[in-house]
C-alpha cells in the first residue's frame, strides 16, 4: 500500500475536511482532528465492495453466521494469539451504542462509571446522556508518560456506588498500551469489588513497533465486556459496523434483545459486514505496513518538533495514530493556541480540553494522513508560533 497517495476528501461530507468550520469556526483549515484517517481502504476490500455494489439489490442482512464470526476468531488468533467463543461475538452498529447499552443493562441511573482521564470525549457524553456519574480516575502524568493512580483507582471501585469501570485499551488520547500486569491487577481489583469491565479496544490494532495488545477477554470470562471495530485500523467508519464479545451469556441475552427488540437492529450493515469480513481475512499484512508508515510519521513528528518547536513536548505513546502534544512550556492560554494556529497557520488540531481538565494543557494530533500533508501542518504549526 502507498500510504504516500493524497485521497482528495472533499466533497465526501467528510466530517474531518467537509465539516472542520463547525468546529473551528472557519473553512478551509489543514484538519489533523478527528479520529480518522486519509488512508485509502486496502484493494482487498474495495474490490469487495465494488464485486457486491454490481449486485442491484441490498435488502436485509444477517450477521449472525460461521463466516462472520469465523473472521473475527481469525484476527484475534493471527493478531493477538487470542482465542475467542464464536457464540459470545454479538453485532452493534457502533462501539459507542454498545457502551451505551451495556451501561442500561449493568447498571442503574445515578450509578457512578469510573474513566481513566483524560479520555475520550464520548465517553462523557455518553455516561452522562445515560445518566450515570462520571467517576475520573486521572491518570498520573510525569516525564512524558502516563500511569494508573491504583490507590485512587481501588478507592473508587471500593464504593459500593460505582458499578461500572470503562477501560478505553489502548488509551485515548495519551496512546498507552496497557501492559499483561496491569490489565491483570485492574482485572483483580473488578473482582474484588463486583465492578464490571467493559474494555473499549477500537483502537488495538495501531501499534508502535514492538508492543503487543492484550484483549481483555483473555484475563477475565465473567462481569466484562469488549467493544471494538475494524472501522478505526481500516478507516471505514462511514460504513457502521462493529461487535462486541460478550463472554457472560445472560448479559449477551439482555444485550441482543435490547437491540432487536427494543431499538430495531436485528439487520446489520451489508458493506460494513463484508469489509470487516474481508479486512480480517485478507488483510493483516496492510495492517503491518499501516503501523510501519505511522511509526516513520510519528518519529518525523517528533523530530521536526524537537527541531523548530522545542517548547512542545512530545508523549511516547505507545499506540493509536493520535499524538498527545504537551504543550506547557509555550506558557499561552488554551484559547491563544487555537487562535493562533487557526489564524496564522490556519491548521486544525484537537484542543486537548475537550478530553477533561487533564488535557488543557495538551493538543491531539492526528498523523493517520500521508506525510507530505504532515509536514505541512508542522510547517503550518511553527508558523504559528514564531
Amino acid at each position: 500500500m502507498d500510504f504516500d497517495t493524497v485521497v482528495n476528501r472533499k466533497g465526501t461530507f467528510c466530517t474531518q475536511w467537509d465539516y472542520v468550520q463547525d468546529r473551528f469556526g472557519v473553512a478551509d483549515l489543514l484538519p489533523f482532528t478527528i479520529s480518522d484517517t486519509d488512508f485509502a481502504l486496502p484493494d482487498e476490500v474495495m474490490i469487495a465492495l465494488k464485486d457486491r455494489l454490481q449486485h442491484p439489490v441490498f435488502g436485509y442482512t444477517r450477521w449472525n453466521h460461521e463466516t462472520f464470526k469465523q473472521s473475527i476468531l481469525h484476527w484475534y488468533e493471527k493478531r493477538f494469539t487470542s482465542y475467542l467463543t464464536p457464540e459470545d461475538i454479538v453485532y452493534s452498529p457502533t462501539v459507542m451504542y454498545s457502551i451505551s447499552k451495556l451501561l442500561q443493562i449493568v447498571s442503574k441511573k445515578g450509578e457512578g462509571v469510573i474513566v481513566q482521564t483524560p479520555a475520550y470525549d464520548a465517553f462523557y457524553k455518553t455516561i452522562a446522556g445515560n445518566e450515570r456519574k462520571i467517576i475520573p480516575n486521572p491518570l498520573c502524568y510525569e516525564e512524558g508518560q502516563y500511569e494508573i493512580d491504583w490507590q485512587d483507582l481501588e478507592l473508587k471501585l471500593a464504593s459500593q456506588e460505582n458499578t461500572v469501570l470503562l477501560l478505553c485499551s489502548p488509551h485515548n488520547p495519551t496512546g498507552r498500551v496497557w501492559q499483561k500486569e496491569e490489565l491483570a491487577k485492574i482485572v483483580s481489583l473488578c473482582w474484588q469489588y463486583d465492578v464490571f469491565l467493559i474494555s473499549d479496544e477500537i483502537h488495538m490494532d495501531i501499534l508502535r513497533k514492538g508492543q503487543k495488545h492484550h484483549p481483555i477477554i483473555d484475563f477475565m470470562d465473567k462481569n466484562v465486556a469488549l467493544v471494538t471495530s475494524g472501522s478505526k485500523t481500516f478507516n471505514f467508519p462511514g460504513l457502521i459496523f462493529s461487535y462486541a464479545i460478550l463472554p457472560d451469556e445472560r448479559i449477551r441475552e439482555q444485550f441482543q434483545l435490547a437491540l432487536k427488540n427494543q431499538d430495531g437492529l436485528s439487520s446489520a450493515s451489508n458493506l460494513g459486514m463484508l469489509a470487516t469480513m474481508t479486512a480480517y481475512y485478507e488483510c493483516s499484512y496492510w495492517v503491518d505496513e499501516l503501523n510501519e508508515y505511522l511509526d516513520a510519521n510519528f518519529a518525523f513528528v517528533k523530530k521536526y518538533l524537537a527541531a523548530n518547536l522545542p517548547q512542545i513536548k512530545i508523549v511516547d505513546s505507545t499506540a493509536t495514530y493520535l499524538m498527545w502534544l504537551d504543550i506547557t512550556k509555550l506558557n499561552l492560554p488554551m484559547e491563544v493556541v487555537q487562535r493562533r494556529l487557526i489564524e496564522i497557520g490556519q491548521v486544525a488540531i484537537m484542543d486537548g480540553s475537550v478530553y477533561g481538565d487533564e488535557g488543557s494543557n495538551f493538543l491531539r494530533l492526528n498523523i493517520g494522513c500521508s506525510k507530505s500533508k504532515l509536514e505541512l501542518g508542522l510547517e503550518k504549526m511553527v508558523k504559528s508560533f514564531t
